[in-house]
């Protein structure tokens, strides 16, 4: 298999963790454990896992100055604002803003962070996204249905946006980026956690905890995060970004049958668009057919 066809493998595999993320994050959300434990949970969890492959396998230093930025951001900030999301706002909504708003800051953030001109088709597929997120969020200001936690959504969309723009502007691998996000994340954000946020984690909480662990632990933050920087390493963060346009339709709809959510015409307007606003952003294809004879 050639480098350009693991990245592309790489990519799926994290695309479909992360349509996993959202519905699991949004059953975090919703039961009895906060925000700020599903969070400390996540991190607690990925760190004790990943410190034997730090201490006897990678032993690159995990607090380099360009490390701790990277993490405080798709860590620490973005973890925050997701967190918060899924405790606020409907699955289905967080799949069009969260993952479906991505391709458009990243190209953005790209352009700004790395000089990377984006194509006409690029802008084209931002223009679908925009009109995307428009038919979702037009009805929400209407009807005053719109939330601190769509707002929470976006906000964590552009840090992972920025996160994987400096990924590949740094070069930092996928084992650099997943033992420094565990520990900048627990070394920041447990302290302050156990003196100052309000918890619920308790015996009775074992189930919902045992799922967060796994899914948030494991694969959401060490799987996930592996393959996602080996695919943005190989194939650049608009081609992964590309691939991570199947995850707005996909958790999107699945949340409106496992959690019950309304499906208006809007919202499954919005997360069409949105998904193909992203696969046309950043297909080669869609380039090659149409933008260059």
């Amino acid at each position: 298999m050639t480098t350009n066809q693991l990245g592309y493998v790489s990519g799926i595999i994290a695309a479909l963790i992360w349509s996993g993320f959202i519905l699991v994050s949004r059953l975090g959300g919703i039961s009895e454990l906060t925000p700020y434990d599903v969070i400390a949970v996540r991190y607690f969890t990925c760190a004790v896992l990943v410190t034997p492959i730090w201490l006897f396998y990678w032993r690159d230093k995990p607090f380099d100055k360009r490390l701790i930025f990277a993490g405080l951001i798709g860590g620490v900030i973005y973890a925050v604002f997701a967190f918060q999301g899924f405790s606020l706002a409907p699955a289905s909504h967080a799949a069009a803003l969260l993952p479906g708003t991505m391709p458009f800051f990243i190209i953005v953030l790209a352009l700004v962070v790395n000089k990377e001109r984006a194509s006409n088709q690029q802008w084209f597929g931002v223009g679908i996204i925009t009109l995307g997120v428009t038919l979702l969020l037009t009805p929400l200001w209407i009807t005053q249905a719109f939330t601190l936690g769509h707002a929470y959504f976006l906000a964590a969309a552009i840090c992972w946006s920025l996160f994987s723009v400096l990924v590949k502007r740094w070069d930092i691998s996928p084992w650099q980026v997943t033992i420094s996000l565990a520990y900048v994340t627990c070394l920041v954000y447990l302290p302050i956690y156990v003196l100052f946020l309000p918890k619920a984690i308790g015996w009775g909480a074992w189930q919902s905890i045992a799922i967060q662990a796994f899914y948030q632990g494991v694969l959401a933050s060490i799987v996930q995060v592996v393959f996602f920087v080996k695919a943005v390493q190989s194939i650049g963060p608009s081609s992964m970004g590309a691939l991570m346009a199947m995850v707005p339709f996909i958790s999107g709809i699945s949340a409106i049958f496992i959690f019950d959510e309304p499906a208006t015409i809007s919202l499954v307007a919005g997360l069409i668009l949105v998904s193909g606003g992203a696969w046309f952003a950043h297909s080669k294809l869609v380039a090659k057919r149409c933008f260059h004879g």
